[in-house]
Parts: structure tokens; sequence; C-alpha cells
């Protein structure tokens, strides 16, 4: 994440809208140079997020497994708006978009990696961006994803019809591709960031980690669907066919997120 002092007028509140996470300005109003900031760091924050989901794909577990093992073209395709970067054979680096936290301008970039499949199970994590530094944070980024194999008309049931209806033949099988995902963002803040309350630097900066992997996850997950069924000439599942979930953060409490995206 890439942090921005912004200087507004005293104590004016701004509008809260997607990406935009504010609180008064009065707190961050010190008209200081972004490098003074940062020398005058203090402690840093631990914000944590436990996610899960899954997504349906209406083909053989062979040929799903097929396609995530060629992710240098599914990924880069799906994963749009966000900038991609190649790394290596098996690794991306990420811009994941801009956001506002407590004064700040806040860009993450990441570079994860995909390991190999081993007993059907993929893994990705992070690792270090050659070169870069980052400028008070930290992210440390750990998913899987199991393949399950499931009777296709048994598993949707009145859907089948409804949804293949443009379809000549149906397919017998279907994969369910199910994901957990493990997220922490170590930050650095500004001395004068000590003047807020803990409690509310830690739940403020809980919800701009989970509203950062809200926007993205059911994104690139019906992204996903759309690029591999397109490809086999099959309809995209609905909504029902994938989920996201919440299941833990810093406070430790669930929540249940409808994170069903239409496009």
């Amino acid at each position: 994440m890439q942090f921005k002092f912004i200087s507004h007028k005293q104590n004016m509140v701004l509008p809260v809208s997607d990406g935009e996470l504010h609180v008064p300005t009065s707190y961050n109003d010190r008209n200081l140079p972004e490098s003074a900031l940062l020398e005058k760091a203090s402690d840093s924050f631990l914000f944590q997020g436990s996610f899960l989901g899954s997504m349906d794909l209406y083909s053989d577990r062979q040929t799903v497994a097929d396609y995530l093992d060629t992710h240098e073209g599914w990924f880069c395709r799906c994963a749009k708006p966000m900038q991609v970067e190649p790394l290596g054979k098996n690794g991306y680096i990420l811009s994941v978009g801009h956001y506002k936290y407590f004064g700040y301008e806040v860009e993450p970039k990441i570079a994860v990696v995909f390991n190999p499949s081993q007993f059907g199970k993929y893994k990705m994590h992070t690792v270090p961006i050659p070169g870069y530094v980052a400028p008070g944070y930290e992210v440390v980024y750990h998913a899987e994803m199991d393949l399950q194999e499931l009777d296709l008309p048994a598993t949707l049931g009145k859907q089948t019809k409804q949804i293949f209806k443009s379809q000549k033949s149906l397919p017998t099988t279907m994969t369910r591709v199910g994901w957990t995902l493990d997220m922490s963002v170590t930050v650095v803040f500004p001395k004068f960031i000590d003047k807020l309350p803990n409690s509310l630097i830690q739940k403020t900066g809980d919800r701009l980690l989970s509203q950062i992997v809200r926007q993205i996850s059911p994104r690139l997950t019906y992204k996903v669907q759309q690029d591999f069924h397109t490809g086999l000439n099959l309809p995209i599942p609905p909504k029902s066919g994938r989920t996201f979930q919440k299941i833990g953060g810093s406070s430790d409490r669930p929540e249940p997120e409808n994170g069903n995206c239409a496009a």
C-alpha cells in the first residue's frame, strides 16, 4: 500500500463512497510534509482478515485443473482492471487500486506466486517484489483452492434446464472450486496517529482490508467463470454458483457477505 498525506480543511468530513473510508480531518490536518510524517512514524498496526468462497465450473475436474494450470492466460485477463505484471514463471505483481484511509491515498501493490497443484490443491502466497521497498506497510497473503467434482443434474436440480435451455446437450459433471484466503497487513503510521484511539484505528483498518477483498474477490470469481465457460461455449453460472464470506478478522467476528457479482 502506498501512502500519501492529504490535507483537507479543518473539521470537514467527506462522504464515504466505494474505495474510500474517512474520519474527521481535524485528526489528520497537520500541514506536515510526507517525509516528516514518515520520519515520525509510530508503532505498527496489524489488520487481518480470513475469507472463504466457492465457484462452480460446468466441466469435469481434469478440464478445470488443466485450465487453472495455465494461469498465465486467464489470470491476466480476469484480473483487470487491476494492473498485472508477470513475475518469473508462476508469479504476478498486482496493483490493486486506490483507497483512502485517515487522509492517505492507499495503493496496495503485492506480488503473488501460484504454486503447482499438489494432490488437487492449489496454493498462492505473497513474495517480495524485486527492487521494491513498500512505503510503510507489509502484506502477507495465503490462499488455497481445492476441486470437487459433482454430478451436475443432482447438484443443480431444477435449475439445470433453465441454465442449459439453449444447449443441445448437457454436461453430466461439474466442478466446485472451493477457496480460502488469509490476509494480513502491517502498517506503520505517522506519530500523530497516536492521538486517535487504537480501537478506531483497528476497526477502520479492518473495514478497509475487508472492503478491498470484497471488491476484488467476487469480481475476479465472476470473470474466471465467464472466461472458462465462454471458451467452452457453455452458459455462465448464475449468482448462486459463486459464494463469498468473511469468517474472521482482527476483531474475530464473522460477517456473511453477499459477494455475488453480476459483472
